[in-house]
C-alpha cells in the first residue's frame, strides 16, 4: 500500500455560502466515513487560517510562508491505497464533498519509520 496526500489550497471553498457550509460539511464528512470503513483513511484535518511558523535548523522561529509564496494548504487528507488510480478516485470523491479541486501526491516511502510506528502500537 501507498500512502497519498490529497489537499486543497486555503481559499478553494471560499466560493461556497454560509447556508450551504452544513451541507458541505455533511457530504465531507461521510466521505471520511466511506474511506474509514474501507480501510484506507489515515488522518485529515482542515487548517486554521493563520500565518505559518516557520523553525530553522537553529531553532529560531519567524513568521511564514516565505514571502514568494503563492498559495497555502487549506486542508488535507491522507490515504493509504494500492494504487495511485484508487488515490485519484478517492480525491474525486473529496473533491465533491469539499466542492473544491483537490491536489494528489504520493508520499515517500519510510520502512524505518513504519517499523517505529508498529512496535510503538504493540507497546500501547
Amino acid at each position: 500500500m501507498t500512502r497519498y496526500l490529497i489537499s486543497f489550497s486555503d481559499g478553494a471553498m471560499d466560493h461556497i455560502p454560509d447556508e450551504e457550509w452544513a451541507d458541505v460539511g455533511k457530504a465531507s464528512h461521510a466521505v471520511v466515513k466511506e474511506a474509514v470503513n474501507a480501510g484506507v483513511w489515515v488522518f485529515g484535518a482542515g487548517l486554521e487560517r493563520q500565518r505559518a511558523s516557520v523553525v530553522a535548523t537553529d531553532g529560531i522561529v519567524t513568521d511564514g510562508p516565505y514571502p514568494e509564496t503563492k498559495e497555502v494548504i487549506g486542508g488535507f487528507s491522507v490515504v493509504d491505497v494500492a494504487s495511485r488510480e484508487e488515490a485519484l478516485a478517492w480525491a474525486a470523491k473529496i473533491a465533491a464533498g469539499c466542492r473544491c479541486a483537490q491536489e494528489v501526491r504520493e508520499l515517500m516511502s519510510d520502512p524505518e519509520q513504519d517499523a517505529m510506528l508498529r512496535q510503538a502500537d504493540r507497546r500501547g
